[in-house]
């Protein structure tokens, strides 16, 4: 009897169990492409500027990518890095390198020269792809980089090549458009794509993803959206940051459209969203900021509902209502990049239609319950791991387990080992559990402000100022105090024209929260952002104790 044909008994069980081939198949999101080019052939898969490829077109150039890095001897495991923007060749990254059972580090687009020596020689990384408006900091250091023995150069229409090695149209056209031959299968359980954290609380590391991790997390992405064929996607979320949430896949899978974007500015969204028919997107909140203060976002007519996932911090109040003006619906998700992106989701239900509007955008705020298919997170007492009651109220860790966490970060088995610790993945964010099931992030650790005996979360701080009407953007940050050893600082980003001062912030908290809890003084001005959006906080906090180190002496 052949051997996908045996039948194994198990009488214990009272059943019998036939062998994986026939009730188990490899868990990788390269299969999606696989599925989609042969359901949807025609169907345009990535459209960027004026060009367009069919699900067809983009599974060859995708077989040509592939086969380049087998004749360049680049397969199973080795690391394969791609610096590069929103544009087609990032893309077609995500499924050339993990179907050859190569590794992917996209690595983000706005580092040092120093920055990507460092992540580039830490990954091992054998073949390098760079976009000529990175290369100038590559060039740089390309001698340094001694483990690298293919270079790539991602031109467009330019001829800037700085690197030494091919321009990648010519590398692609020099292949064949079949699918490559592989001497093994991919284990799903094998490293698929090492993302490196921002370092916004310490050195970056490289976060390891398996095949049957992203298959998974992909999934939950496709429920969490609702994300189906005729979803057009606009790429607003840096396909390096997590690997685009897994939106590469997801689309893919539903057999949506890619709308491939070099640059984020608020005319080239708009003109897309309308030109394309866009149905969905994921941005920081700093992008739907830039959105709402676009001079003619109120002109913008939607021709389809717009779907919008937002991360990174809660979008403030004024973010939301500016978006559902302009016919956004903004759904606020919570992770980071040890979970592939998001693991939660502030799931809407009915009867908030029955809330003011003020309270139904506090709850969208929220971080929500876990992806469907993530399952597990908890906020528990950090000492004991026991849960804390939900009382919306009682502060703890947020910790994760399940499908889409990490495998660990790469070469740093001390800090897996910390991060893993009694079985689950620790945050190290504080947060509450409502009565509702739904957690709320209450601040990270780093950011606890103890103003003498008092912990005072800084989160809970920014959601009051956040609810002044002339209040468009906050941070809050310890700052030293002779008296307090330290005391709460607000950093404001008012709207548009605003007159705000900050003793009407000061008086504004004292009188919709404990007087205490107020912030000591405020001051007006951009806050800084990580490439992704995140507002980094650190640099405020390092920067008040610095000048005050530096007045003090």
């Amino acid at each position: 009897m052949p051997a996908f044909l045996l039948i194994v008994s198990n009488k214990s069980r009272g059943v019998e169990m036939f062998s994986q081939e026939v009730n188990r198949d490899i868990l990788s999101p390269v299969s999606f492409l696989i599925r989609s080019a042969r359901v949807y052939p025609n169907k345009v898969a990535v459209v960027y500027e004026d060009h367009s490829y069919t699900y067809s077109e983009f599974q060859d150039r995708v077989h040509q990518l592939a086969n380049g890095l087998l004749k360049e001897g680049i397969g199973f495991g080795d690391k394969v890095v791609f610096i590069c923007p929103n544009t087609p060749p990032m893309l077609e990254a995500h499924y050339a390198v993990p179907m050859i059972g190569a590794v992917l580090v996209c690595v983000n687009t706005q580092l040092s020269s120093q920055e990507y020596l460092n992540i580039i020689n830490h990954s091992d990384a054998k073949a390098v792809f760079v976009d000529y408006e990175c290369a100038p900091r590559i060039q740089v250091i390309e001698e340094q980089l001694h483990k690298v023995e293919l270079f790539v150069n991602i031109c467009e229409n330019t001829d800037s090549s700085l690197l030494k090695g091919p321009e990648y149209e010519m590398f692609l056209a020099d292949n064949v458009k079949t699918a490559p031959e592989l001497d093994s299968n991919i284990d799903e359980n094998a490293v698929i794509a090492i993302s490196y954290t921002s370092g916004t609380t310490g050195k970056p590391k490289g976060v390891m993803y398996s095949h049957r991790s992203t298959c998974m997390h992909t999934l939950g992405e496709i429920i969490e959206s609702s994300l189906r064929p005729d979803s057009v996607y606009l790429w607003t979320l840096p396909m390096f940051h997590c690997n685009g949430w897994s939106f590469p896949w997801a689309i893919t899978a539903v057999g949506g459209t890619h709308v491939c974007l070099r640059q984020c500015l608020p005319k080239k969204i708009f003109h897309l969203i309308e030109r394309e028919n866009v149905s969905h997107l994921c941005a920081a909140p700093n992008i739907l900021l830039m959105m709402i203060s676009y001079p003619e976002a109120a002109r913008v007519k939607l021709r389809r509902p717009l779907e919008i996932l937002s991360a990174g911090a809660a979008p403030s109040p004024a973010i939301i209502q500016g978006m559902e003006e302009i016919g956004a619906n903004v759904t606020h998700v919570y992770g980071m990049t040890e979970l592939h992106g998001p693991h939660s989701v502030c799931a809407w239900q009915t009867s908030w239609v029955e809330l003011d509007p003020e309270h139904v955008t506090r709850m969208k705020a929220r971080q929500g319950v876990p992806y469907t298919t993530s399952i597990h997170l908890a906020v528990v007492d950090p000492i004991s791991m026991q849960p804390v009651p939900d009382d919306g109220q009682t502060m703890g860790e947020i910790v994760m387990r399940g499908n889409n966490v990490m495998l660990g970060y790469y070469k740093d088995p001390e800090a897996t080992a910390h991060a893993f610790r009694h079985g689950w993945f620790h945050s190290g964010d504080l947060g509450v559990m409502h009565p509702d099931g739904y957690i709320q992030v209450m601040d990270r650790t780093s950011d606890i402000i103890v103003r003498g005996g008092d912990m005072i979360s800084s989160r809970e701080i920014e959601d009051v100022i956040y609810q002044h009407p002339e209040v468009l953007e906050v941070a809050v940050v310890s700052m030293p105090d002779p008296v307090w050893g330290e005391v709460p600082k607000a950093f404001v980003v008012p709207k548009l024209g605003s007159k705000l001062t900050g003793k009407e912030i000061i008086d504004f908290c004292r009188k919709n929260h404990a007087q205490f809890k107020a912030p000591a003084t405020v001051e007006f001005r951009e806050l800084p952002k990580t490439a992704t959006g995140k507002t980094i906080k650190a640099q405020l906090r390092h920067q008040e104790w610095l000048d005050h180190q530096y007045n003090v002496s």
